[in-house]
């Protein structure tokens, strides 16, 4: 059985807030080293391009350290395996004939690609690779590079004061 209950702050987001709950801190907290990890030799095409893809971003944001490689291979396989999936969907269909009977039947593909989504995506939360997620991660802002990030067309809108002055 899992932990139950919230996720535990990290310290360092308990001190930004003022540590509001007044409770003590969590002075022995790790920090591993901040930098992409070596990427798994067992990782197949697909997965590859998705590993290469996505610690390129994390390392921009400053969020991946060299102690998630597991957790980043478990992510880019069942991404992998999500996208060969979704091509087999694509190819047979949702409905395909039962091999012994020739009766319509739920392509088994179908339970691969939703198992594979789910993984991906409770995965993906992790990283702060979803749209909840990212506003409950805390990057590293020594190692962050706000030039290396391209700017999205509303962040000028964003950065307007009240009164249309900068």
């Amino acid at each position: 059985m899992g932990m139950r209950g919230r996720k535990p702050k990290p310290t360092a987001l308990k001190i930004s807030q003022g540590n509001p709950g007044r409770r003590p801190l969590n002075t022995r907290e790790p920090h591993p080293e901040v930098g992409i990890p070596e990427r798994p030799a067992h990782l197949g095409p697909e997965a590859c391009a998705e590993w290469d893809r996505v610690t390129a971003i994390l390392q921009v944001l400053g969020i991946i350290t060299k102690i998630d490689r597991a957790a980043l291979a478990a992510y880019c396989v069942a991404f992998a395996r999500w996208v060969e999936a979704e091509q087999k969907l694509k190819e047979q269909g949702l409905v395909v004939r039962a091999p012994q009977t020739g009766y319509p039947m739920q392509n088994p593909y179908l339970s691969i690609a939703n198992t594979a989504m789910t993984q991906m995506i409770r995965l993906a939360a992790e990283f702060g690779m979803t749209p909840s997620s990212r506003s409950r991660l805390q990057s590293y802002p020594e190692f962050f590079s706000a030039d290396k990030i391209p700017e999205s067309p509303v962040s000028k809108y964003l950065t307007v004061l009240p009164g249309g002055r900068r």
